[in-house]
């Protein structure tokens, strides 16, 4: 019996073309579900909206209630943004309330993508998590990123605004996960994002800093990036669903504090 099919939507292109390939194939045994994160872009829920149109089934919202589905309240609370494992909020707000969902037996939809880093992420996944039953349907079917983004336009759904905007995924525009070129776009685009992150450091001091400084190997806080620091089209993209990890550790490494 196949039981529950659970697709994780991330309000991104991605999983939105898994969920309506597992649409496709096993239409009402399917159960979307989305965890809600204050922190994400607002055009990201009109996103959800649009999308929950196309698939013709409702999309479960769950919330976490601990830290009122806010980043930056993990941050505060835990004392602590990032460190090389990755950042506490996506465990907090998405994997321990998808976690709650989740039955036994669930076939669990992930949207990896048929580009070389996204299989390599799945074989982690998967070693990580051996007794999850999980399917990766874009990759079946040999889907991209940029495919997923063609099918999307081609239903006549606007992309989320943080695509629109140049980024690799529809992440919360303030993540500790990206690099100096990331944080000086979102100084332009989110200048409040950038300003909020900001005075988090300010508080919890230098233990929360992102960056080194290359030649005096000093951490340095957001204040201290310098406007032309990085260079975000050569950065790698990262994404955020229900396990955080590094773009790149090994290359991301020397810039970082907490490495």
């Amino acid at each position: 019996m196949l039981g529950r099919v659970v697709s994780q939507f991330w309000c991104g292109a991605a999983s939105a073309c898994a969920t309506k390939l597992a649409l496709e194939k096993y239409a009402t045994a399917v159960h979307v579900i989305n965890a809600f994160v204050a922190d994400e872009d607002t055009d990201n829920r009109r996103f959800l909206v649009d999308c929950e149109k196309w698939f013709g089934v409702p999309i479960v919202v769950l919330r976490d209630e601990k830290y009122g589905a806010s980043a930056a309240n993990v941050w505060r609370k835990r004392r602590f943004i990032v460190s090389r494992n990755g950042a506490p909020c996506s465990k907090a707000l998405k994997r321990n309330v998808l976690n709650k969902y989740h039955q036994a037996d669930d076939l669990i939809v992930l949207g990896y993508t048929a580009d070389p880093r996204d299989a390599d992420r799945l074989d982690r996944f998967i070693d990580a998590n051996p007794e999850t039953r999980v399917w990766a349907p874009l990759i079946e079917a040999g889907m991209t990123k940029r495919d997923c983004f063609a099918r999307v336009n081609g239903a006549g759904i606007e992309l989320p605004r943080m695509y629109r905007l140049g980024y690799h995924n529809a992440n919360c525009p303030k993540c500790p996960k990206g690099g100096m070129g990331y944080w000086n776009k979102i100084r332009v685009d989110f200048p409040e994002n950038f300003e909020e992150m900001a005075q988090l450091q300010d508080e919890l001091g230098p233990s929360s800093y992102f960056f080194r400084d290359r030649k005096t190997g000093s951490r340095i806080s957001l204040r201290m990036l310098p406007p032309d620091a990085g260079r975000f089209t050569d950065e790698q993209p990262f994404e955020c669903g229900a396990v955080c990890e590094w773009p790149n550790a090994d290359a991301s490494a020397a810039d970082r504090g907490g490495e």
